[in-house]
């Protein structure tokens, strides 16, 4: 797995967010069962970062907690039986790593919901970093249906590592 993250801000996260970040993504991945080597980029930001992109890419003028922008598109969620025929599409032809994705993270939100959820900096990270990567397996949630099957995987891959409430 290749992991590259980029920090556009001077923003302490007072964890060892690298560690936690590839943890989660590497729990995931296996959750997920991806039979491929893959590639994540990550973006640490503030609000006014995060606020950018949100207005540019889904015309919301507000800052949020996290962005996801999945690179694949699979006809069902976590569906990896057709990507080899679209291999000049979904695979990275250097590395010949599946290109998940980017996880866009605003550091801000994480201390704030971190102290409105009463739970660690470390568990609120966490948390984005595992429902980002769902939204990079094709998962949604806008249909309760939808959610309830994101937040028990969440829940799952949270708890597997240890990283709870």
């Amino acid at each position: 797995m290749s992991l590259s993250i980029e920090k556009e801000v001077d923003l302490d996260l007072e964890i060892d967010y690298e560690d936690i970040a590839k943890l989660v993504i590497e729990k995931a991945l296996d959750y997920e069962n991806c039979p491929y080597e893959s590639e994540i980029n990550l973006i640490l930001t503030d609000d006014e970062g995060i606020r950018v992109i949100n207005k540019e890419y889904r015309n919301i003028d507000r800052a949020t907690d996290v962005l996801s922008f999945p690179m694949v598109d699979y006809e069902f969620p976590s569906d990896f039986s057709k990507l080899e025929d679209y291999t000049d599409d979904y695979f990275n032809p250097e590395t010949g790593e599946l290109v998940l994705g980017d996880i866009i993270i605003s550091i801000p939100k994480v201390y704030e919901q971190a102290e409105n959820y009463g739970h660690s900096i470390k568990r609120e990270f966490a948390f984005l970093v595992c429902h980002s990567m769902l939204h990079l397996f094709g998962y949604d949630h806008m249909e309760e249906s939808e959610a309830s099957i994101m937040e028990k995987k969440q829940a799952d891959i949270l708890e597997q590592l240890g990283i709870t409430r």
